[in-house]
This record gives structure tokens, C-alpha cells and sequence, in this order.
């Protein structure tokens, strides 16, 4: 047992992301032990890709313990649920109070909140973080996300932002907020994410079977986009994705399987948008888009039987791949501001503080959704924090103005080709829905009334009196209580 070696953190978990996570910190100076569940792979680690580093291998989480500074940090790269709470009940034994327990993997955030509470009991800090950027990300500087106790920050604080990916200067991590606020914002972000490459897919269907273009042509629209507006990760490596070709020289996207897989936590966005009352409609469009393309089998059955327009392109084409463009902007700006509603609900629900515009920043580099997009966002909340929804910020405000001539065109003549393209109409329906003074609620809530008593609120009196009507003079005066799910 190397009891001499004092090592700044443990991770357990050497799996591809934590693997790189170890290599970077190494990078960075620090004197990193590590463990994994299949002692084997630590060996294997330490031949291979940590060959010759002074990476410290332990056989045992007692070993690693051993070889800790104190406070021990300890740092989790494991699936996320049952093996998260079993290693850190494994762990327990080894540590002592002011030690430090680190969840990188993509834990749900009730996960989050429960453990930094059960763990503050037991007098052990705990940090729940989301990490983003895959593979590279880990190894060159992820964004990261970390939330949990508040008193272990200043102890993980250094390894963190040297660690992740800087923008400016800037580190893309910084303080999220208490418990599971880490794990919920890179649940955000995730969620943000489906809706991204949705949007882009839709953009590439509409110039694939709408317009007709090849796909070596899309390669060259979206690498153009790629150096306005609409600059990002995704939509980079869309262009090189649609301009790389197989062995034959044929397009290798057009020969890939149209079955769309997932983790879940775009899932999981979904259904915590439902649970607190957030019309989180893109994203959870996106999330069905797949769940769609998943029933290939039934599709194909589908279409033998189900007869759509017999509408084929006519018109010019340079003009509708910049009204194509406009669409997927303002789209875009809509997913982020559902993204930014949740987060605000899940703050007020939760108790938490978070930094809007700060969140922003910690996006702007190393994450899969990073873009230049994302300094306009950070910008409209250092000028205002409060701002209830990035919509009502000028400069988006505007930009959705000048935007929404093209949009509306493109998802009206999606419809008449037959071309699906979910994300981007019901990202026009949000943006029409939340710009109407008045909807139509006042007869749904006049149907609620009718068959089940549950009242009405009127315009001509104040807000939170109810009333109810007796529809067909059977009904009575008895309402039913009033509550919102």
C-alpha cells in the first residue's frame, strides 16, 4: 500500500470519460489515485493511456483513502442511480467529517438533493455535478456544472476551473447552486441539447426532401450558417457529418439507420417540465421525434397506407434556405428560453440561487451546446437578472421580429410537402401562444366547469375570486374545490 504518495483527489470509475477527467488533471499538476470496481482496468489504465504520469493505481477504496490529502476529495465517474448510492455507502467507512464525495455522472437531481442532506447528516460534503462535452471535452476542458453543499466548493474550487474549458479567459465552471441545483441545470442543458439537434435535423429534412439538395450541398448551407448567427458545435460538426463520405464515396449520413437512440435525460427534462407546470413544448417534441424514428418497422408499415400531399418543391431555392435559416434561429431562441423558464421554476420550487447569466457563460465553451449564441443570452441577464423570459430581452425580441417572416413561411410549406418538423412549429406555436394577450382557455376552462363543477375565474372581477355555473339547471350550486395540478 503507497500510504507515502499524498494524492490532491481519488476517482473511481474508469470508464472513457473518467479515464480523460484523470488525464486532465494530471495536465494540470495535480496528483491524481484512481479505482475502479474491475481492478483490472486500473492496471490496463496505468500501461496504457496514464503510462509514465505518476497516476497513483488502488486496488481497494480503503487504498484509495489511504493515499488521500485531507480533506479526501473523491470524485465518482459511475452510472448514474443504485451504483452511485453504493459506492458511496462503500465509501463511508474509509472517510471522515469534512471529507469531500464528487457525482460526476448524470445523476437526476432529487438523486442530488437527498444525498447532499443524508451525507451534511453524516458531517461528509457533497458535490453533484454535471459534466459536459464528451470524450474531448473531458480530456481538453469540459463545462462543468457543480451544485451541491456549499461548503465543499471552496475545497474543489481550484481542480474544477483549472480543469475545464475557458472562454475568454474565463473558466466554463463556476457555482451552481445548493443540492441537486448542478445535476438539474446539466438536465437543462441536456434537454436544450434534444431540442438543438432536432432543430438542425428538421433544417436538413427541409433541404434534403423538401428542396432536394444533396447532402454534400447541406454540408456547404450549414458550414455557411456556421459563420453567422447560428455558430456552434452541432452545427460544425452537422457540416462535416453531411460532407463525409464511405468508402464508395457516397454520403455515409444517407446510409445510416433513421432510428434515433437516448440516455434519458432529455426524458427527464420532459417530465420535470410536467411536474412543475413549464410549457416545455420543443424539447419535449424533440424527445417524441425520437421516440418516433425508434418505431422504423411500424413507420415503414405506415407509409405503404397512409397517404400524404402530392406537393413537390417549386420556387427558389436560395431564398427559402435563408427563410430556413431565420427559422432556426428564432427556434432556437425559443428552446433556450423554455430552458431558462424550467431552471427559474425548479429555483423558486427549490429555494435555489442560481446565476442565469452565469449558467450562460459555463455553456459558452467545452459543452455540446456551446455557441456564440450563448454570450447574447448571458448578456440579457447581467442586464437584467429578473428577466422572466429571454423573449422579452431587446435583443431577442427584435431578432425574433426580423426572424419570423421565414420562419412562418417554412413551417407552412413543411406542411404542404408533408415534411414533419415538430421542434420548429411548436417552438412558432410557444412564440405565438406566450405573444396573445388572449387564448382560448376561456372556453376550456368553461368545458371544466361544465362537466365537473371545478369554476371559473372572470375578467370583469379580480384575479383569484372562482365562480361556477349552473350549465343546465340540473347541476346545483355545490362546485368542486379549485387546485392546479
Amino acid at each position: 500500500m503507497t500510504q507515502e504518495v499524498q494524492a490532491d483527489i481519488g476517482l473511481i470509475g474508469l470508464a472513457v470519460m473518467g479515464q480523460n477527467l484523470v488525464l486532465n488533471m494530471h495536465d494540470h499538476g495535480y496528483k491524481v489515485a484512481v479505482y475502479n470496481r474491475t481492478t483490472a482496468r486500473v492496471d490496463e489504465f496505468l500501461a496504457g493511456p496514464a503510462a509514465g504520469t505518476g497516476i497513483i493505481g488502488t486496488h481497494s477504496l480503503e487504498e484509495l483513502s489511504v493515499v488521500l490529502q485531507r480533506p479526501r476529495k473523491v470524485m465518482l465517474m459511475v452510472k448514474a442511480g443504485a451504483v452511485v448510492d453504493s459506492f458511496i455507502e462503500q465509501l463511508l467507512p474509509h472517510l471522515e467529517p469534512g471529507d469531500v464525495i464528487i457525482d460526476g455522472g448524470n445523476s437526476l437531481y432529487t438523486d442530488s438533493n437527498r444525498r447532499t442532506r443524508d451525507l451534511a447528516a453524516k458531517g461528509i460534503l457533497f458535490v453533484g455535478t454535471g459534466i459536459s462535452g464528451g470524450e474531448e471535452g473531458a480530456r481538453r476542458g469540459p463545462s462543468i456544472m457543480p451544485g451541491g453543499n456549499p461548503a465543499a466548493w471552496p475545497l474543489v474550487k481550484d481542480i474544477f476551473q483549472n480543469i475545464a474549458a475557458r472562454v475568454g479567459g474565463e473558466p466554463c465552471c463556476d457555482w451552481v447552486g445548493e443540492e441537486g441545483a448542478g445535476h438539474f441545470v446539466k438536465m437543462a442543458h441536456n434537454g436544450i441539447e434534444y431540442g438543438d439537434m432536432q432543430l438542425i435535423c428538421e433544417a436538413y429534412d427541409f433541404l434534403r426532401r423538401g428542396l432536394g439538395l444533396p447532402a454534400g450541398e447541406i454540408a456547404d448551407v450549414f458550414s455557411a450558417w456556421n459563420r453567422g448567427v447560428l455558430e456552434s458545435y452541432l452545427m460544425e460538426i452537422s457540416s462535416e457529418i453531411l460532407g463525409y463520405q464511405d468508402s464508395d464515396g457516397a454520403p455515409l449520413v444517407d446510409r445510416i439507420l433513421d432510428a434515433a437512440g437516448q440516455k434519458g435525460t432529455g426524458k427527464w427534462t420532459g417530465i420535470n417540465a410536467l411536474e412543475m407546470g413549464v410549457p416545455l413544448s420543443l424539447i419535449t417534441e424533440a424527445v417524441f421525434a425520437r421516440f418516433l424514428s425508434a418505431m422504423k418497422e411500424e413507420r415503414e408499415r405506415a407509409a405503404a397506407v397512409l397517404r400524404g400531399p402530392e406537393a413537390v418543391f417549386a420556387g427558389e431555392i436560395q431564398q427559402y434556405v435563408q427563410a430556413l435559416q431565420d427559422a432556426l434561429y428564432a427556434a432556437k431562441i425559443v428552446s433556450y428560453a423554455q430552458g431558462y423558464l424550467l431552471m427559474r421554476a425548479a429555483a423558486r420550487e427549490h429555494g435555489w440561487h442560481l446565476n442565469y447569466g452565469g449558467i450562460a457563460r459555463m455553456w459558452r465553451g467545452g459543452c455540446i451546446i456551446r455557441s456564440v449564441f450563448l454570450d447574447n443570452i448571458a448578456q440579457a441577464f447581467d442586464a437584467d437578472p429578473d428577466l422572466d423570459n429571454l423573449l422579452l430581452a431587446d435583443f431577442f425580441a427584435d431578432a425574433l421580429a426580423q426572424a419570423q417572416a421565414g420562419w412562418r413561411r417554412v413551417v407552412a410549406r413543411a406542411a404542404e410537402l408533408g415534411l414533419p418538423v415538430p421542434a420548429l412549429s411548436s417552438a412558432l406555436s410557444f412564440y405565438d401562444g406566450y405573444r396573445s394577450a388572449v387564448l382560448s382557455a376561456n372556453l376550456l376552462q368553461a368545458q371544466r366547469d361544465y362537466f365537473g363543477a371545478h369554476t371559473y375565474e372572470r375578467v370583469d372581477r379580480p384575479r383569484g375570486e372562482f365562480f361556477h355555473t349552473d350549465w343546465t339547471g340540473r347541476g346545483g350550486k355545490v362546485a368542486s374545490s379549485t387546485y392546479n395540478a
